[in-house]
């Protein structure tokens, strides 16, 4: 029952897109601007709880290389819009980071760590820049330091709701896998929503 109420409150945590519109860094300051940016778009807290989702569904080194890939790019791609350099289809590619990140998530893939690495990368670079492209007055030092610890904790999220499948299945270790697998069918789902909305 407990684990029945934990998956409903997750499903609706992940499927929830927040009312309020980006904070205003003049009212609110640059790093609060910064920490709320990822939180108020369901395509971005889907897709960085997923990382943290495959991270744990593949173990080992994947638990720290797949989330720090994800904020190094996020960095990165932070960087370039900064810098006015363009990517081609930003928007596109984060609604479909989080159909793709869901898929592999429901499908239990476990590639080879330098490919799930490099898909991962190739997202966040995507979802820095977009951060970038809306910092408006903000500090860059200040902004890109809330929605890095942002994106930490929602990588964070995504591997304690892994740790916490695992842990309710301890004595039916198989079920694991499939819960795991049904949060990125909803993921997937929840991209497919975004993106056809």
């Amino acid at each position: 029952m407990k684990f029945r109420f934990g998956l409903a409150a997750t499903v609706f945590f992940l499927a929830a897109s927040p009312a309020l519109a980006h904070l205003d860094s003049a009212a609110h300051g640059s790093f609060a601007a910064g920490l709320t940016h990822p939180v108020f778009g369901a395509d971005h807290v889907l897709a960085m709880i997923a990382v943290g989702l495959w991270a744990a569904l593949i173990g080992g080194r994947a638990v720290w290389v797949l989330p720090t890939a994800f904020v190094g790019a996020m960095i990165a791609g932070f960087v370039l819009s900064l810098a006015g350099v363009a990517l081609p289809f930003v928007e596109p590619v984060i609604l479909g980071s989080v159909i793709v990140l869901g898929a592999v998530v429901a499908l239990a893939l476990r590639l080879p760590l330098t490919v799930s690495g490099a898909l991962v990368f190739a997202f966040g670079l995507c979802h820095g820049h977009a951060h970038g492209g809306e910092i408006g007055a903000a500090d860059a030092i200040g902004y890109a330091g809330g929605f890095v610890l942002a994106t930490a904790l929602l990588h964070a999220a995504g591997l304690l709701i892994g740790h916490g499948a695992r842990t309710a299945a301890r004595n039916e270790p198989d079920r694991a896998p499939g819960i795991l697998r049904a949060l990125g069918v909803v993921t997937a789902l929840g991209g497919v929503f975004l993106a056809a909305g």
